[in-house]
């Protein structure tokens, strides 16, 4: 897509358009750093956060630093942040010769710095008759993997694709819905499916549309929502590949843009209803296509969802909304590594290849997720070979990307009301702050002490420290051995464990024993 004249047909547009007062959900451009978004995240057993003053005439905690942790480098696999390694791009299925699709898809999973796999097939995949779902060979494989292997999947189900010759649809549905045509043109290579047909479009508000959507996604959850396999799902936005516009036509099939403002939001709506404990992510496509893009991505920060962009090179708009997003709510980011496998790698003036570029620019916005994709030629050998060749910009990202946690320093205090007090310096050395609200629990294996309590949404930020106390039992020895610290993510209402990032060891858990290194 050439982003820069869609812009400016998009802006002459609106200027005509106007802002009518009809569509009360439109939200104007505006910067998001202190934009009001709501608190966050509903904060339960909130940990007190200091101040903590040690000295008279506050001489209220007192206390030394009797443990602290360094950064660790390993690779981090926990929810809500990964490198993400594609099963499934625009094309569907991915074919590779001398390969079955079961080899191409381990050969996916197995890549060394992926963590988390994304997938992304038509409707068409998942559904072939009313009121049932019936998923393609690649869909159960991804599937069977990401519990053999332990890691999650990210997905969204494309309602429309213009990579593909035939509708996305199902074809129950395609012989009850009209299709509309566009105003416009898309010129192209003809031996490219994306340049062989008209791509007509539905209209979204049909009562019939609306109805298949509803059950697709109430069928759906029945299965995935809160399941141990899932790690968030990219919300179905309307036009090419679901992400909210249908570039380069004119127009949409609506009747007038508060009707397709209003049917993305009642689509949303539907989606927030089914999907109670899964991440929504909203594309932050700015709406050109006049369907209510700024309505739904307002309400996403508002729900407490997530962000994702389809590229890194993009418009001023979509970097402010990625870069300066509430600390609460995590960035997915897609961009397409070249190919390797013999290929010629594309490389800038520099020297430099492209896909490096894209990955400098994911750390500038501060990204929980980042794709491993060679965007249409989906191969483990493509994706091995970039690797082997230009392996680190891919290492050093692996070692930061999303949040890495850690208690920095840990203080023992008497208070002057005789309670012995642990109080912990959480650090971030990620790139991102926590999508979410991160819990701490101080416990015994035999439970005599189990004390737990949350920082703020969104902390410990990136940069900074964020104190947290806990109060232990009168009389019990912290420096026992018998004390551990483990910490989770809670991301509406589900809690998942966090692994710190530190240097030191930890116990097979992911927990830390509180005992004394500091002999300062």
């Amino acid at each position: 897509m050439d982003r820069r004249d869609f812009l400016k047909s998009s802006i002459a547009a609106g200027a005509f358009v106007g802002l009518s007062p009809a569509l009360q959900g439109w939200v104007p451009s505006h910067n998001w750093d202190k934009y009001d978004f709501g608190s966050g995240p509903v904060v339960t057993d909130r940990l007190y956060q200091g101040p903590f003053p040690q000295y008279e005439p506050e001489s209220f905690f007192g206390g030394s630093v009797v443990q602290y942790t360094t950064p660790g480098k390993q690779l981090i696999n926990c929810f809500g942040m990964g490198m993400t390694s594609y099963i499934s791009g625009d094309y569907g299925s991915p074919v590779v010769p001398g390969k079955t699709l079961e080899q191409t898809i381990d050969g996916l999973f197995r890549f060394p710095l992926a963590t988390k796999v994304y997938i992304r097939p038509n409707w068409r995949h998942i559904q072939k008759k009313a009121g049932k779902l019936e998923f393609d060979d690649y869909w159960k494989i991804t599937m069977e993997k990401a519990e053999q292997y332990g890691k999650r999947v990210g997905f969204r189900i494309m309602l429309n694709n213009p990579d593909i010759v035939e509708n996305a649809l199902p074809e129950f549905m395609l012989k009850k819905l009209k299709l509309y045509k566009l105003k416009g043109e898309w010129k192209g290579n003809p031996s490219q499916p994306r340049f062989q047909h008209e791509h007509l479009q539905p209209d979204y508000s049909d009562p019939y549309f609306l109805e298949c959507f509803e059950e697709m996604h109430a069928m759906l959850s029945e299965q995935l929502n809160g399941s141990p396999l899932i790690e968030y799902m990219d919300t179905n936005m309307y036009g090419f590949w679901g992400e909210g516009h249908t570039w380069p036509y004119e127009g949409n099939p609506y009747k007038n843009q508060k009707v397709a403002e209003d049917t993305f939001l009642k689509m949303f709506d539907i989606q927030l209803k089914y999907w109670d404990k899964v991440p929504l992510v909203t594309n932050t496509q700015p709406d050109c296509a006049f369907v209510g893009n700024s309505a739904l991505l307002d309400r996403t920060i508002r729900t407490h969802n997530w962000l994702r962009t389809d590229s890194i090179l993009i418009e001023n708009e979509q970097i402010e909304a990625l870069s300066n997003r509430p600390a609460w709510t995590a960035a997915v980011c897609e961009a397409g590594l070249t190919h390797g496998g013999g290929r010629n790698y594309e490389c800038d003036a520099y020297g430099m290849p492209r896909g490096d570029v894209s990955v400098y620019h994911v750390k500038d916005v501060g990204a929980n997720y980042f794709s491993l994709w060679n965007h249409h030629s989906i191969d483990p050998d493509n994706l091995n070979a970039y690797y082997e060749k230009f392996p680190d910009a891919l290492n050093e990202l692996s070692q930061c990307i999303g949040f890495r946690i850690r208690p920095s320093w840990i203080w023992h205090s008497t208070d002057n009301q005789g309670h012995s007090n642990l109080i912990f310096g959480m650090v971030n050395d990620g790139i991102a702050n926590v999508p979410g609200v991160l819990r701490l629990t101080l416990f015994t294996d035999d439970g005599k002490v189990n004390i737990s309590g949350c920082l703020d949404a969104g902390y410990p930020h990136t940069r900074g420290v964020r104190q947290a106390m806990m109060t232990l039992p009168d009389g019990y020895n912290w420096n026992s051995g018998e004390l551990k610290l483990k910490a989770e993510l809670e991301v509406k209402g589900v809690r998942y464990p966090i692994p710190f990032a530190i240097a030191q060891k930890l116990n097979p858990d992911g927990s830390l024993t509180i005992k004394r290194n500091n002999r300062g």
